[in-house]
């Protein structure tokens, strides 16, 4: 049994792609879809990496899912799961890697301003829907997981109109406090930060064991050749705290419709901010689904079963909007 366990994940560290080794356009035309990649210049001169994921060409969308990854995270490993299924089911998706991520120009994992990253989102999904007139009169979805889930509330704040409503997968309004530094660590790296902003110094524990239930998915999590491995840059920490503390308490000015989905076990991002969300939000289509005994990683780091509760509750809140 030992045996056959280490040959699996000696297996499994080889994949070149998180489904293993089937080359990306071949796997998207078994699952039915259509794939582009492509890159966005930001009015501050950026280059950032950006992907589609389209329904068959014979399928007219139903809407346009424009996607927000987490800290950390990138849209071409594990990422990609979400909007191929969301594809398969009529939706034309959208995302970016963010600054400082993935493919995109900028310091590994550096997140000097959540709002600009806001402002390079919304520029790249205006874009998709300026340079493509099948898509102007389509039904607009955001959809954030973790800090994406601050940059949809953000960009909410931005631009209040030309979205018809988000899903907010555990989205970080507040870091848990079991990996929030604590008093009077934030001061301390508030100073610290103003003269060496990109200093990877601050200690806490790697989040993908904290997010992620399955073993064996946490290998495969674990070998994205994108990931950042180092610890946070002293100015990223700073500038979520200071993101997540100004959402917290803009919570009642959330008037878009929305779903948000968390794990009650979820020990990165704190399920009772989100209850909060759906409590003080004044938009009166609201949902909220808290899953028992479920982490973080909701869409990928559960067990199958629970992967396809979560993705069908998120399909079901969507075609009942469009």
């Amino acid at each position: 049994m030992e045996e056959e366990e280490e040959e699996e994940q000696k297996l499994l560290q080889s994949y070149p792609r998180y489904w293993g080794f089937t080359p990306e356009e071949e796997y998207y035309k078994q699952q039915g879809i259509r794939g582009t990649k492509s890159h966005f210049t930001t009015a501050r001169g950026l280059t950032l990496f950006t992907r589609s994921w389209l329904p068959n060409p014979t399928t007219t969308p139903r809407a346009l899912v424009f996607m927000v990854h987490g800290y950390g995270n990138d849209i071409s490993w594990t990422f990609q799961g979400t909007p191929i299924f969301l594809s398969q089911s009529g939706f034309a998706c959208f995302a970016i890697d963010l600054q400082g991520h993935g493919h995109s120009q900028g310091l590994k994992a550096f997140v000097p301003s959540v709002n600009l990253a806001a402002h390079d989102c919304l520029s790249f999904f205006n874009s998709i829907k300026q340079q493509n007139p099948q898509f102007q009169h389509l039904p607009s979805f955001l959809f954030g997981e973790s800090m994406g889930g601050a940059i949809c509330l953000l960009i909410h704040f931005l631009s209040p109109e030309p979205f018809h409503g988000a899903v907010l997968v555990a989205p970080m309004c507040k870091i848990s406090d079991s990996v929030r530094p604590r008093w009077p660590i934030p001061q301390i790296l508030t100073f610290l930060a103003r003269f060496f902003p990109t200093l990877p110094i601050v200690p806490t524990p790697d989040l993908l064991f904290k997010s992620v239930k399955v073993p064996r998915k946490k290998l495969i999590a674990n070998m994205n050749p994108l990931r950042y491995r180092g610890r946070p840059r002293l100015g990223t920490v700073v500038e979520l705290l200071r993101v997540t503390d100004f959402i917290n308490q803009r919570l009642c000015d959330v008037n878009l419709p929305f779903i948000v989905l968390h794990g009650s076990a979820d020990v990165v991002t704190d399920p009772d901010v989100s209850r909060e969300l759906y409590r003080e939000a004044r938009n009166p289509d609201k949902t909220i689904k808290v899953y028992d005994g479920m982490m973080h990683s909701l869409l990928f780091g559960e067990t199958d079963d629970n992967v396809d509760i979560v993705r069908n509750d998120v399909l079901s809140w969507l075609l009942a909007r469009c």
